[in-house]
């Protein structure tokens, strides 16, 4: 997310939790009044929280599109992203699930797990082509259960002038991210600025460092995760980054760097718009650093993936199929690209797409690489995130030792 949190949380772990209880009992729709008197399906009913701009006018125009071209009238219900899982707990267990349901791609594995969803091989679908880590986030137990169009992951944002001013370069490693913070830090403006809270998006700023220092989220009380958390901790312990990170979100994050108030951010593509239309502010971004120099960041990949509910009626399936195929075509995949800042999942696209946006680079060619936050876990990932920001929580904020922080939350 990210603008519109699109990485960021969706799911309390709570909520995730009581998924399996929930949707198990009711996966199919019991309303089936988007027929014609001949059968035929003419409705189809899509649930989404692409609730902001310009994200929600452009699934609006292209869900409109992919109906028109399969003969149906997109009926389409846009939630907030911290209500579409409450609202799919609450559709399964009234028998009203839509016939297409988008999901933050993390959350997919536990919605699958209930028994909710249709592998989308059973209707001719295929992620062939698609990023790894795209088909690992969409996949359960070896089945498709949904398509990507587009992804997003993490990068380093900073102010050229400010970096200028300052005679401070781009950090590529940990060691160079801790001295140009402290040294871009003035009485006006923190080095660096990244998202802490206690949810998804907290969790999902953590794995590049956490990743790329060889922690796993199956364990994190290991000294590879607490020297990735040391990071952080110190650079909000010396004043290089605000407090307040423990409560910003990845939003308040880039409103801060477009304020001037910090020289440095973590962040994804999709805070471009905003940048682009703040005046003055001249921005670069690269890679997240990464503890030593030469090595690659294991970036998280973030996005939404396209989903079929199971229904009691193969026809209504099938025509739902056929949509979510359409918001996966290539044209869909570029537009959407272009759109919204993100990078094709077909790695073929994302190539063609990199030539054409160079100022995309640095995220399209983590996305080829990039991790499934459920590649290890699964299911289980809600679990792993709720140990990850409570961990942070405990270090950033009530000032933890990093190492004991993440023992605890490990074992509670």
């Amino acid at each position: 997310m990210v603008r519109r949190t699109r990485a960021g949380s969706r799911a309390t772990a709570a909520t995730a939790l009581i998924l399996g209880t929930s949707l198990a009992v009711s996966a199919c729709s019991g309303t089936e009044p988007d027929t014609s008197s001949s059968g035929k399906v003419t409705r189809l009913r899509v649930l989404d929280y692409y609730n902001n701009e310009p994200d929600k006018t452009v699934y609006a125009k292209l869900l409109k599109a992919c109906g028109r071209e399969n003969g149906v009238t997109i009926e389409r219900e846009v939630v907030p992203g911290s209500a579409l899982i409450p609202k799919v707990l609450q559709q399964g267990s009234s028998h009203t699930m839509p016939d297409v349901l988008m999901l933050d791609n993390p959350d997919l594995q536990q919605i699958a797990a209930t028994g909710a969803l249709t592998p989308l091989s059973d209707y001719g679908l295929s992620a062939d082509g698609y990023a790894k880590g795209v088909v690992d986030a969409s996949s359960y137990r070896g089945r498709l259960y949904g398509l990507q169009p587009v992804a997003n992951t993490l990068g380093l944002f900073y102010d050229k002038d400010a970096l200028k001013k300052a005679g401070v370069t781009p950090p590529a490693t940990w060691r160079e991210l801790r001295a140009a913070a402290q040294k871009l830090r003035t009485k006006d403006r923190y080095g660096v600025a990244f998202a802490a809270p206690a949810g998804y998006e907290g969790a999902f700023q953590f794995l590049p460092f956490l990743w790329s220092a060889g922690g796993d989220e199956r364990n994190i009380a290991t000294p590879s995760a607490a020297r990735a958390l040391d990071l952080w901790a110190d650079m909000v312990k010396d004043g290089s980054a605000s407090k307040s990170v423990v409560n910003w979100t990845q939003a308040d994050v880039n409103d801060q760097f477009a304020a001037g108030n910090a020289a440095m951010m973590i962040n994804g593509p999709w805070q471009f718009p905003v940048l682009d239309s703040t005046p003055g502010r001249h921005y670069g971004v690269v890679p997240v650093p990464v503890p030593r120099s030469g090595e690659g960041v294991v970036a998280p990949l973030g996005g939404e993936t396209w989903t079929l509910p199971k229904t009691d009626n193969v026809e209504r399936q099938k025509r739902a199929a056929r949509v979510v195929k359409c918001l996966n075509s290539d044209k869909s995949q570029l537009s959407l690209a272009e759109r919204r800042q993100t990078v094709p999942t077909r790695t073929a696209l994302s190539q063609r797409f990199e030539k054409q946006e160079p100022a995309m680079r640095p995220f399209v060619r983590q996305v080829r690489d990039a991790r499934a936050r459920t590649g290890k876990l699964g299911s289980a990932w809600p679990r792993a995130a709720l140990r990850i920001y409570t961990a942070i929580q405990s270090a950033l904020a009530a000032g933890e030792p990093p190492a004991r922080a993440l023992k605890e939350a490990q074992d509670g």
